[in-house]
This record gives structure tokens, C-alpha cells and sequence, in this order.
């Protein structure tokens, strides 16, 4: 690492523009990877680069942070152009670049095969500064006339070895030579092939040479698991796993402060001892929480990568990704966090359905596989915290821990046998006392009263939120007909009953929508004590 890289450790440390901060701020980037801080400031003095990096490296930010630098919003013409090898890193890259010019005046256009070359022409038509494309796609565009690269300022090949693999060495090249000479390239790839380095040596202007070599990319001692889930039933799999495996000390890894707060307050809600950790806490109160939490007041600690740099804690059991990390490099950094001093780990991983492709360059750049778990049940969920609780209660024996109760334990059995009043007291440690006042058939999960159904929301009235609005978002967004029932308000979140046969409707409507400017998070609420 270089010195200059060794100062770099934020994004504002590279000195880009507001616009292009805010955006990135709103992605959830906190610090730049390895290869941003050793290839973002060259790029932005317009030296042409040879990047040797891996896939899933955070290349996607290193190129167009330098693009969005240097576009002149106001100019309708392709200023900048992007080859990759297929339609789907097109389409990714196109996504990624879309959300980083967000404030900058940007305006994208992938092109790639399989879509109707109509549609691009339109879009063409209208006015890009940036086309993201394959390089077959992209020659069809140049050959119809529908295409001008006489703007373009900056052109990157991305993945170059894969995209001489797949015959497009001539496309390259032949699109390269229609770009004006001044410009400036940057050229990334895994691996430097004899045809790729000729390339560059025609192509590029005294190019400088970057290596991003990642982090050691097996992580021994460690059993690694995945869970397929939706986005909206994260929270209930994430208390069930939280059930059975009991895990004493916990990291779970979010991608921004704002889901690391609404994560910590839904754990907090179902009864867990969780903290958040991210860079918006003063030091006084990221002190209070690492003290807690080695202390083990704090069972879970919800944090982002960059406020997890750096911890000394060696007794970790388990890591959840609860969400994708940004890069395999991160993700390593993440798990790592456990298996210490020659322990054993876990790291578990959330993936949607949308996600296999990263779950895939995972495993693929950390050489290594993620076994595929089954979520337990909500019986075996509650199976284990009764057997939890009858190991808690026969080390209170052992310990006679408990003889201020016995003059209590005697009163009650004037009116009650002792299997009853034992099934009662395991009943209120474990469901907590709220559970008194609960049929015996009601479910612990999520059933309220009268055929409703409790559901947990992440906004309370720290967010100014009423009753009546609840009300009015129930109906208005989610359509519900039923009878709302209890609508109990709390700092930072809120129990709602809803009728049954409506609960899935109004996750599926209310789930991630915006709620005065916060991301709301809707679940099936659960007790736990």
C-alpha cells in the first residue's frame, strides 16, 4: 500500500464532488476498497490505468466515480463508454452507474444483446453522456450510424480477459479506433494474457500499472452457510435462526447505518439484547456499546463494515450477513470476525433470490463454498427456547439460586398443583409476562385477538407517527377492509393487529415503503423474553 493510499481513508479524502458523495452516501459506501484508493486518484488527474483486479472488487465505483468527475452534464453527447463482456454485468453496471450520477445531471444507456435495438436507438436518441455496453452490441450501434463516439472522454474495458475469451478482441479494438486518440482508458482485468497487453500497448498512453491483490481469501475454521430469503421475511428467518443456534455473542453486518438502526430496533423489539454500531455515533456512545458488548450485556451487535473495523473481539460465535456485503474482499474482512485464537465459527449469509449472481463471484474469488441451510421451523424455534430455558432453570437449581422464591412457590400451592404453577412460571419466561393474559391457542408467533394478527413496524413516535395515520396507511396502501384492532406505539416501533387473512397483504404493500423519509420495515411480530 502506497502512502498516498495509506491516507485515504474515506471518500471524502479523494476530493470528489458533492453531488457524486451524496450519491454514493445514499448507496451505503462508506470507505473506499483497495482498489478505489489505488486507482480513483490517478484516474482523476486522467492517467490511463491497467488495473489487475478480481471481479467484484469494487471496480464498478473505481471507473465511474472518475467518469462523473469529468462529464459536462450539459453536453447530450456520449462522453464516456463502458465495454463489458456480457448483458448481464451491462445491465448491473448500468444500475450501479445510474445511482452514483443520481445528483450529477448524468444520463446512462445500456446497450447489450437481446434487447430490441429499437428501443436503444430511441433511448440514443434522446441524449446520454454515458453508454454502458458488449462490444458486439455496441458495433451494431456504430455501424447503423445511431452510435457517436467523437465526445467521448473516457473509455473502459472492463473484464478484458473474459471479453477476449469470448471472441470480441476485433470489436475492442475496432471500437477503441473510433474513439478520439486524446481520450483517456482504463483497462481492468484478472488476468494479463499476451493479447490483452498488446492491446494496451496500442491503445493506451504511458499507462500506470495497478495491482489490487485481495486479502487472503480463505478463511479456515469457519463453516459457512447461506439462506435463500426475501427481502421482506429477513427479520422473522434472521429470529428464528437466532432461536435455535443461541449464539452468546453475535456480529450481523448491514450495508448502511440506516438498516443497521432499523435492524437493531426490530431485535430490540422481539426481546434480543442488540446495539447498533455505525459512524454516526459519537465515540462516548460507540464506547458504551463495546463495553456492553464485551461485557456480554449485549448479545448482538448490528453493525456496518466500516464501524466494525478494527474490534478485538475474540470470542465471536457467529456472523450474519444480513445483508451482501460490497465486494468478496468485505465479505472475507466480515467472517473473519469470528474463528479466532483457533476457534471454531459460523458465518451465515442472507442471499435473495436476486442475489445468486453475487453469492456465485463470492464464492468463485474466495475459493470456497457456502453450504445451503433450511430455515427452522417456528416450532423447532420454539422447541429450543424451551429447551434453553429448562438448562437456565436447572442452573438456578444447581446453584440455589432461587430460595427468595420458595415462601412464594409455597403460598400458590394452597390454590394450585406444582406441574401447574412450574408450566405457568416456564410460560411467562419464556413468552413473557403479556403472555398471562393469552388463550392457550393463541399462537406465539404472531396471533393477536379476535382473528387479527400482530405485526411489528419500525416506526414509532420518535417519528411523529399517530394512530390515525397508521389507520389512514393501512387503508389507503394496503387496502385493508377488516377491522383494525390494538395499535400500541412505542419510541421506535410499533405493534399493530391487523386481521389475519390481511397480515401478508400488508407486509407485501408496506414492506421498505417510505414513511416520513424512513425506510419502514413490516413483520410478523414475535415475543421472546
Amino acid at each position: 500500500m502506497t502512502e498516498q493510499e495509506t491516507e485515504i481513508r474515506t471518500f471524502e479524502d479523494l476530493g470528489l464532488s458533492k453531488f457524486v458523495l451524496a450519491a454514493i452516501r445514499e448507496m451505503g459506501f462508506e470507505e473506499p476498497t483497495a482498489v478505489q484508493r489505488m486507482t480513483i486518484p490517478p484516474a482523476l488527474k486522467s492517467r490511463d490505468l491497467i488495473g489487475q483486479a478480481q471481479t467484484g472488487s469494487g471496480k464498478t465505483a473505481a471507473f465511474m466515480i472518475p467518469i462523473l468527475e469529468r462529464l459536462d452534464p450539459r453536453l447530450k453527447k456520449v462522453q464516456a463508454l463502458v465495454m463489458l463482456p456480457t448483458r448481464e454485468l451491462a445491465i448491473q453496471v448500468a444500475e450501479e452507474a445510474g445511482k452514483m450520477g443520481k445528483y450529477s445531471g448524468m444520463r446512462c444507456v445500456p446497450v447489450y444483446g437481446g434487447q430490441p435495438i429499437d428501443r436503444q436507438i430511441r433511448a440514443l436518441r434522446f441524449g446520454a453522456q454515458v453508454v454502458i455496453g458488449t462490444p458486439g452490441r455496441i458495433q451494431d450501434h456504430l455501424q447503423r450510424s445511431t452510435l457517436s463516439l467523437e465526445d467521448v472522454r473516457v473509455a473502459v474495458l472492463d473484464e478484458a480477459d473474459e471479453m477476449l475469451d469470448m471472441g470480441f478482441l476485433e470489436d475492442m479494438e475496432s471500437i477503441l479506433s473510433k474513439a478520439p486518440v486524446e481520450r483517456q482508458t482504463l483497462l481492468f482485468s484478472a488476468t494479463m494474457p499476451p493479447e490483452i497487453k498488446r492491446l494496451a500497448q496500442r491503445f493506451l498512453r504511458d499507462p500506470l500499472h495497478l495491482s489490487a491483490n485481495p486479502d487472503r481469501m480463505t478463511v479456515e475454521q469457519i463453516t459457512q452457510i447461506y439462506y435463500e430469503v426475501p427481502e421482506r421475511d429477513k427479520l422473522e428467518a434472521l429470529s428464528r435462526i437466532l432461536d435455535v443456534e443461541s449464539p452468546k455473542v453475535a456480529i450481523l453486518f448491514c450495508r448502511t447505518k440506516r438498516q443497521v438502526d432499523e435492524l437493531a430496533g426490530a431485535l430490540e423489539a422481539r426481546g434480543y439484547r442488540a446495539e447498533a454500531l455505525h459512524g454516526d455515533l459519537s465515540q462516548q456512545q460507540r464506547d458504551r456499546v463495546m463495553r456492553q458488548f464485551k461485557e456480554g450485556k449485549v448479545e448482538l451487535l448490528v453493525a456496518t463494515d466500516v464501524a466494525a473495523r478494527g474490534l478485538d473481539i475474540s470470542n465471536v460465535s457467529h456472523v450474519f450477513n444480513y445483508a451482501l456485503p460490497q465486494s468478496p474482499e468485505d465479505y472475507v474482512h466480515r467472517i473473519g470476525r469470528t474463528g479466532r485464537a483457533g476457534k471454531g465459527g459460523i458465518a451465515i449469509t442472507f442471499v435473495t433470490p436476486q442475489e445468486y449472481r453475487d453469492l456465485h463471484l463470492i464464492q468463485r474469488v474466495t475459493k470456497t463454498t457456502l453450504k445451503r441451510g433450511s430455515l427452522p421451523t417456528r416450532e423447532q424455534s420454539l422447541d429450543k427456547q424451551k429447551e434453553n430455558i429448562k438448562e437456565k432453570v436447572k442452573k438456578v437449581i444447581d446453584n440455589q439460586g432461587a430460595l427468595s422464591y420458595e415462601p412464594l412457590v409455597m403460598e400458590l400451592l394452597k390454590e394450585a398443583d406444582a406441574g401447574a404453577i412450574a408450566a405457568a412460571a416456564l410460560k411467562l419466561a419464556l413468552e413473557g409476562l403479556g403472555s398471562a393474559e393469552r388463550n392457550p391457542g393463541d399462537e406465539l408467533a404472531a396471533q393477536g385477538k379476535d382473528g387479527t394478527t400482530r405485526l411489528f413496524f419500525s416506526i414509532g413516535r420518535e417519528h411523529r407517527v399517530s394512530p390515525q395515520e397508521i389507520i389512514r396507511m393501512l387503508s389507503e396502501n394496503a387496502q385493508v377492509s377488516g377491522k383494525v384492532g390494538e395499535i400500541r406505539i412505542f419510541d421506535r416501533f410499533t405493534f399493530v393487529e391487523v386481521p389475519s387473512e390481511e397480515a401478508e397483504k400488508v407486509i407485501g404493500s408496506l414492506h421498505r415503503s417510505n414513511v416520513k423519509g424512513t425506510r419502514l420495515n413490516v413483520s410478523h411480530a414475535r415475543a421472546r423474553n
